[in-house]
């Protein structure tokens, strides 16, 4: 948004639709699974009858790649478009997947310092805070990780993103780890919703494994990583295999960190307030990060081709069953690599804990039951 002070002069266009001139198509050759189909299907009638529709699908599942169709078919229909999200990483990595299968439009990209933010497009990818500049500008709004911090918690941004789209608008959301008030609706028909189990590679969402690590926060303090904390952190560098560490809070992640380079010097640490958070994302992309250390600011929207995953303190308060079912859904998304470990280390379990852990069983449990997966 920019600082805006309460004296400052707010306008808001009055005159006729914006409109685009040039053909939209989508151009994509991939596949879609069974379950990825139908729920397609689902988004493109929401979108051709302005409905309201969630999309509850399994982490990895190919949420993107759902959107397809009924992104074309609004943009021919003369629908503008938006998908809002409410972290950058996110709205950064969905940028460069739409304007490639939309070659024809260019795709406004709106974040805080986004040189875009004056751009019309009718397709934009967008965070929740930036539709506080909007009201009822798209006809379609999709939003994505609906449940994710702060916009599940702040009842502004919820607000920004109904002003944002036009009364009549169809409202798509996507989430993998809907609320318990979302997830009743579903169960009891008062929401409509599609659900995927299962991701497009056929294989089961790897379940956490739960390793007791003793009063973990005295052994930091006296500059020991815990025994099997330890263990753990060697077995992935001698078998090159990139991991991340999810961490509670980030203080202790950063006087942490010295402990974790003892073993390697490349491993790093990254937080919500890092500068050099996006670069340090893309170095492990790039696998010049063996270890990333994160908070959970990294436990969705990001994707990593084979990875094993960590939490140390996973019976901290800040990891929710939510939060711990997205931290392991960063294991084993891709089809050349659709396995890998996810282990909570804890001194104590907690009810998230288990829920989450029952969550992916579930989903696993469904999975099998509809054909979606192999074993």
């Amino acid at each position: 948004m920019g600082r805006v002070a309460s004296c400052t002069t707010l306008y808001r266009w009055s005159g006729p639709e914006p409109e685009w001139a040039d053909a939209v198509a989508l151009e994509w050759d991939g596949q879609l699974s069974k379950a990825q189909n139908a729920a397609a299907a689902a988004v493109l009638s929401a979108v051709k009858k302005e409905k309201e529709l969630l999309v509850w699908a399994v982490c990895g599942a190919g949420k993107t790649e759902v959107l397809f169709s009924g992104i074309e078919a609004a943009l021919q229909l003369g629908k503008r478009t938006c998908i809002a999200t409410p972290r950058t990483d996110v709205a950064l990595e969905l940028a460069p997947r739409l304007q490639k299968v939309f070659p024809s439009i260019a795709v406004a990209v709106l974040y805080g310092g986004s040189e875009d933010r004056h751009v019309f497009s009718p397709l934009s990818i967008s965070t929740t805070h930036q539709l506080m500049r909007f009201e009822r500008a798209f006809d379609v709004m999709i939003v994505d990780e609906v449940d994710a911090f702060p916009y599940s918690f702040d009842q502004s941004l919820q607000w920004a993103v109904e002003k944002a789209a036009k009364k009549n608008a169809a409202r798509i959301y996507l989430t993998a780890t809907p609320s318990k008030r979302w997830q009743e609706e579903c169960r009891y028909g008062k929401r409509n919703f599609i659900k995927i189990p299962a991701r497009y590679h056929r294989k089961p969402l790897p379940a956490p494994v739960f390793v007791w690590c003793g009063n973990w926060r005295k052994s930091f303090e006296k500059s020991k990583l815990p025994r099997v904390v330890l263990k753990w952190v060697r077995e992935r560098l001698q078998a090159g295999k990139q991991a991340l560490i999810f961490l509670p809070h980030i203080q202790l992640m950063e006087n942490s960190l010295p402990l974790f380079k003892q073993l390697h010097s490349s491993i790093q640490a990254v937080h919500a307030e890092d500068p050099l958070r996006e670069e340090k994302v893309n170095a492990m992309r790039r696998e010049k990060i063996p270890i990333l250390l994160t908070t959970t600011i990294l436990e969705r929207g990001v994707t990593f081709s084979n990875l094993d995953v960590a939490v140390i303190g996973a019976e901290d308060p800040i990891f929710t069953e939510a939060a711990l079912v997205q931290i392991a859904g960063r294991v084993g998304r891709s089809a050349d690599f659709p396995g890998g470990n996810v282990t909570f280390f804890h001194h104590g379990k907690t009810k998230a804990m288990i829920q989450a852990l029952v969550h992916i069983n579930h989903m696993n449990k469904a999975a099998r039951k509809a054909g979606l997966i192999d074993e």
